[in-house]
């Protein structure tokens, strides 16, 4: 996303320069960027877990979201289909990372993707401190499904978009997504 974009998404959320975008403010971007949403409140949701019975009445693809940093320092958002496990070693070798991937601290995660954890989601790339991120990868199971929900922003709602409109919505955030078969991403 150009500068422009960004004031633009944080002028409509109310919010300073420096202050990561509201949930308002990314609706105004999905709206301004032609990104059909639709939008489900709940309570709290902080793990996959706890929020599966809940989802089973909403069709599509939910989504884990894991924020990754390897040995170097490079930090990875990855989406993916719930159901997925992923393998974070192959996942590694795939992406080049330094070393073993693993879990970004939780203060290292809201510095970045702007959201508290139980919250991270896709949407938070609408940050402008987002940019740290090396890359964001999706998973090709969960893009094979439609439409796919992300918490915007907060975990006390779920937000369902076209696939084509999530890939869509990095781009407009200046990310080209990486899609891989995270199950068995070193196959093809």
């Amino acid at each position: 996303m150009d500068d422009a974009g960004v004031e633009n998404a944080r002028a409509a959320s109310g919010d300073a320069p420096s202050a990561p975008v509201r949930r308002s403010g990314l609706f105004a971007f999905l709206d301004r960027h032609a990104i059909a949403h639709r939008t489900v409140e709940h309570p709290p949701i902080f793990t996959v877990e706890e929020g599966r019975d809940l989802k089973r009445q909403w069709p599509g693809g939910h989504s884990k979201n894991l924020f990754l940093k390897d040995k170097r320092g490079d930090l990875f958002l990855v989406s993916a289909l719930a159901e997925t496990r992923v393998d974070l070693v192959g996942l590694g070798k795939r992406i080049g990372a330094k070393g073993r991937l693993s879990f970004g601290k939780p203060d290292l995660m809201t510095a970045t993707l702007g959201v508290i954890p139980g919250a991270v989601t896709p949407f938070a790339l609408v940050n402008e401190s987002a940019k740290a991120l090396k890359a964001f990868i999706l998973d090709a199971a969960l893009l094979a499904q439609d439409p796919v929900w992300f918490h915007p922003l907060e975990n006390s709602a779920s937000t369902a978009v076209s696939p084509d409109d999530l890939q869509n919505f990095a781009r407009a955030c200046g990310f080209q997504p990486e899609i891989v078969d995270l199950a068995a991403p070193l196959a093809g």
